[in-house]
């Protein structure tokens, strides 16, 4: 919408449109304004002149967060084609004032939880005329969009938007269709709108209202009105006059407020894209950019071609061959679709089924990763040093320079293997604990929840020395970065910050092993200090053996790789020897427990065997064996318990041949209840399966307990013996088949090939039957 002579310019845009910017730079040239007003945050100004600064590269957004916790954000993001960033460098290079004039963010944030309403259930009808009573304003305003692609023939309102106004050539023709559109368009939601959301309908009112107050304040500090250009977006333009009311100052005063920061980010095309769920985004931001550099050169009949080789070009990287003949009928199927509708170039919806036909032959699978790249994009903007950032993003940008890991802020993951032993093969002590220093920083990140860095399984198990971490950048990442900076000025601050606040909470002695842990991968050795002291004072009532043996599990760990990490851990090692001696003496307690707690107890039991064998000189392994034999022999413990017990005697050669046929023997005689029996051998089953099926012996003995059985007692057995052998890898199993073929005398061979037939008619029906079986307290 064009001033008069006596009234300002006003430009309604799409907030990611290449047209708009490049025919709004149109306007300017024409216009020669003294004065830029653009629709945003009205204290971003310091940051204006930053957002167009040598060394910016878009996409960037602005982030605004509230100084206190639970931290709320506002983002304003910009690509190179966004109308208000081009604007901002246009002004910028022809010394006009420029100036955001929207609502300040500390209004905006306070105001954010009033908009907030309960959304219905979406299950609008799209047929109906009329939008239903409380049907949240985003889905009426999309069944309006469909509704316009609809009527105009289009596949979406994407695709419609595109065709009729990002296509024309003409800055007249432009500002035309888009006032014509937007005057119309907000003419079809106002109703709607105070249907569905009328809190968005005030808020939008304050909105117009302040910018129009901005607007008069710039004419009143002398600029004159015909040499200025408002840029909003086209919704809010037929809104901006100035025949309308404007914010008063007491309104003004009224309006609420909460303490606010701002700061600059690198943003990404994937989270300006409406995949990532922005709503002001579009559906493929790399076309776009490139549909702007069409327009720029001039060249805008080019656009399916150069669209179409960089699809081809993408899948012969990727081993699919695509010739030059098929981008050249690509483009002419492309501009036959185009006449199809009307149009005289291709949208980027006839340049992707152009594409689906002639390079993916109709599926869209083989060219759907190829598209997404072409579409989408994967670039990521960046912010030279010196431009406004929260201290805690300076540190993080510092910290990945030093630590050489800035080629992985990236949004394509990549993985890094780590090795924490010293580098003897470099001269400076800073690259001989490179590795060591980068898993110190990752973990402060994924301490903080910043998830840049994701840790996962090395591929040698007991290598204390060696991590591996999958790494990958986002947008989320450095708004995450961002909420830090409450909590510490630096990324070391802000960690040691969090581990504290989690130790004020901590309430068991499990829970601060772990926190001692994290201090330590974290490089914090003051809070590791604290931790070790909060454990110390709840060791004191600590009874739960559970809880014990974990706790001596995490000590144990630090203090096997504690001098990797050069941190001295040898004050943890009374306090593992102090809680091993009380876990050791509660073990047979502990174990007259259910079935549903042994679960825990056979970790638990396991991690103090593993104690006792890797720190023999430290802990009293000859009490925990004995408390072992114990709990073996004891037929008033858990059966699963004491069968897990014997497992590990034998396999560390406590308990011989003798014993064990014994053992079973007894265990496995008719008159002990089924579900005793077989439990047992559950427990004995669950480690070194190697042993077990190098002793004869105990199969026979289970194939004698099994056939002693009746009907209801074996089927009662079964519970544990298929719980059993459920976990048997697929060799063990062919094993243990072959033993029992030996035993009943049939052979290997003929019992294994019997296991793999299909089961009969009448076996399918005992199955059934013993589906169908009560197992009563089972």
């Amino acid at each position: 919408m064009s001033g008069s002579a006596r009234g300002p310019h006003y430009w309604g845009i799409r907030h990611l449109s290449p047209a708009g910017a490049y025919h709004l730079l149109s306007l300017l040239k024409e216009v020669k304004p003294t004065a830029v007003l653009i629709e945003g945050p009205s204290d971003a100004g310091h940051l204006a002149s930053q957002l167009v600064a040598r060394g910016v590269v878009p996409p960037v957004a602005m982030l605004a967060y509230t100084e206190q916790l639970p931290v709320r954000t506002l983002l304003y993001p910009f690509a190179d084609y966004s109308p208000e960033y081009q604007a901002l460098l246009w002004a910028q290079r022809n010394g006009c004032h420029a100036e955001f004039i929207d609502l300040p963010t500390d209004v905006s944030l306070a105001l954010q939880d009033l908009r907030r309403m309960p959304i219905a259930a979406e299950e609008a009808v799209a047929e109906a005329d009329e939008p239903a009573e409380g049907m949240s304003f985003g889905l009426v305003q999309r069944d309006l969009y469909a509704r316009i692609a609809e009527l105009s023939g289009e596949p979406d309102y994407e695709a419609y938007w595109e065709r009729c106004y990002e296509h024309l050539a003409s800055p007249e023709a432009y500002q035309q269709a888009i006032v014509h559109f937007s005057s119309e368009f907000r003419d079809m939601t106002e109703e709607a709108e105070l249907k569905s959301a009328p809190q968005e309908v005030a808020y939008n009112e304050i909105r117009e209202a302040y910018m129009r107050r901005k607007i008069h304040d710039t004419i009143a500090s002398g600029h004159q009105a015909d040499r200025i250009v408002v840029i909003s977006g086209a919704h809010h333009t037929p809104a901006l006059t100035l025949q309308l009311p404007l914010m008063t100052d007491e309104q003004i005063k009224k309006l609420p407020r909460v303490p606010t920061r701002m700061t600059l980010m690198p943003y990404s095309y994937y989270k300006l894209s409406s995949h990532s769920g922005y709503g002001a985004g579009n559906m493929a931001p790399a076309y776009y950019e490139l549909l702007w550099q069409s327009m720029q050169h001039g060249e805008l009949e080019k656009l399916p071609a150069l669209y179409l080789s960089a699809v081809a070009q993408q899948l012969r990287e990727r081993g699919t061959w695509r010739s030059t003949a098929s981008v050249i009928e690509g483009v002419r199927l492309a501009e036959a679709l185009a006449s199809m509708h009307g149009g005289s170039r291709p949208t980027w919806r006839d340049l992707r089924d152009a594409a689906t036909v002639l390079f993916g032959h109709g599926e869209l699978s083989v060219v759907a990763e190829a598209l997404a790249r072409i579409d989408i994009g994967t670039a990521i903007g960046s912010l030279p040093e010196g431009v406004s950032q929260t201290p805690v993003q300076d540190d993080l940008n510092r910290q990945l320079k030093r630590l050489k890991l800035e080629k992985y802020k990236s949004l394509v993951s990549a993985e890094l293997e780590l090795d924490l032993r010293e580098n003897r093969r470099v001269k400076s002590e800073e690259a001989a604990y490179l590795d060591l220093n980068r898993s110190v920083f990752l973990h402060r990140l994924q301490t903080l929840g910043i998830r840049f860095a994701r840790k996962g399984h090395v591929r040698q198990t007991d290598a204390t020395w060696a991590e591996h971490w999958v790494l990958h950048w986002s947008p989320e990442a450095e708004i995450e970065t961002v909420e830090s900076t409450l909590k510490g000025e630096t990324i070391e601050l802000a960690a040691a910050y969090v581990i504290h606040e989690e130790l004020l909470a901590c309430t068991d002695i499990a829970s601060a092993a772990k926190l001692i842990r994290k201090s330590c991968d974290c490089g914090l050795p003051q809070v590791m200090g604290q931790a070790t002291h909060a454990l110390q004072q709840l060791a004191v009532d600590a009874a739960n053996f559970e809880q014990i043996a974990m706790t001596v599990h995490e000590l144990s760990i630090l203090l096997q790789y504690g001098s990797i990490r050069r941190i001295d851990t040898e004050s943890l090692v009374p306090l593992m020897q102090q809680l091993f001696l009380r876990g050791t003496l509660l073990l047979v307690e502990a174990a007259g427990c259910n079935d549903a707690a042994a679960a825990g107890m056979v970790s638990a039991i396991h991690a103090m065997s593993t104690v006792a064998q890797e720190h023999y000189r430290e802990v009293d392994e000859q009490l925990w064996t004995a408390k072992l034999k114990e709990l073996a022999a004891r037929d008033d413990r858990n059966a699963k318990l004491s069968g897990y017990a014997f497992s590990i005697l034998l396999e560390r050669h406590e308990a011989g041949e003798d014993e064990c046929a014994q053992e079973v023997s007894r265990r496995l005689s008719p008159g002990i209840p089924a579900d005793i029996g077989a439990g047992w051998f559950e427990g004995l089953s669950m480690r070194n399966r190697y042993g077990l099926l190098s002793r004869p012996y105990l199969w026979r003995e289970l194939d004698a307990y099994i056939s002693s059985l009746d009907d209801e007692p074996f089927k009662r057995s079964l519970v544990f013996l298929r719980r059993a052998f459920g976990s048997f890898e697929p060799r063990e199993k062919a094993a243990i088949a072959e033993l029992l073929g030996d035993l009943w005398g049939a052979g290997a061979e003929t019992v294994g090939e019997a296991l793999q037939q299909p089961l009969n008619e009448e076996e399918k029906v005992q199955l059934d039957e013993l589906n169908d079986f009560d197992f009563g307290d089972l």
